[in-house]
Formats: C-alpha cells, structure tokens, sequence
C-alpha cells in the first residue's frame, strides 16, 4: 500500500524574488546618491549661544530708489564705491557689509554690490524691516 501523498513540499528555495528586491534596493541608492550629490547641501556645525551675537565690524551699504549709493551714512558714487569699500573694510578680520537697498531699486544695483563683496570674500546680509 502506497501511503504517500499527492503534495510534495520541496525543500528548495526561489531566489528570484530576493534578487529582484536587491536590485530595487540597489538602484533606489544609486539614484539618490546622485541626487544628494547635486544639491548644495553644506554640513555645517554651528556654535552654541544664549543671546544674539552682534558683528560691530561691519559696513552699511545703503541704495536709494535714485541709484544712489552711500557707505554709512556719506555718499560715495557708485565708480568710487569699490575702493572705499576696500579701505573700509581692509583692517576687518571678518569683513562685512550690510547691505540696504530700498523697495523699488534695480536689482542690478543690488547684484553690482553683492557681486564685489563676493570676488572680494566679504560676507553681505540683506537688512530687511520686521513685519
């Protein structure tokens, strides 16, 4: 008398599923390294404070809606304005300069005085008026 049945259960396993979960895997991490890569993420470890830092060094750039350009508060003209710039902020460690500009002014004046501070290492920050 045969007592055997009709099911058999191999004891053989499929590796096909798992190698196509692997090559998912593999390509999901091949794609976003190189996603991570193209963007301009900085890793940067910032120091600790209880209070606000203020920077005395810095210079204030100030563009009205007629062009004018004045460092502090003395108009300088907008040829002579890289040099005095640069005597300003030559003796600074950490220069800086902060730059306000009003509502309607070109953004081209705005980019002239950004774009000297950045062949120039200088840090700039926008002052804006609080809400």
């Amino acid at each position: 008398m045969n007592l055997k049945g009709r099911n058999k259960i191999s004891p053989e396993f499929s590796m096909s599923s798992m190698t196509d979960i692997v090559f998912l895997l593999l390509i999901f991490f091949m794609i976003a390294s190189t996603l991570a890569k193209n963007l301009n993420t900085i890793d940067v470890k910032l120091p600790q404070a209880k209070g606000k830092t203020e920077n005395r060094n810095t210079v204030a750039v100030s563009i009205n809606n007629r062009s004018q350009f004045f460092i502090d508060s003395k108009q300088v003209s907008k040829s002579n304005m890289e040099s005095q710039l640069i005597n300003r902020l030559k003796e600074s460690k950490t220069p800086a300069i902060v730059l306000r500009a009003e509502e309607k002014v070109p953004i081209d004046q705005v980019v002239f005085i950004m774009n000297f501070a950045n062949q120039n290492g200088i840090k700039v920050v926008l002052a804006v008026d609080s809400q």
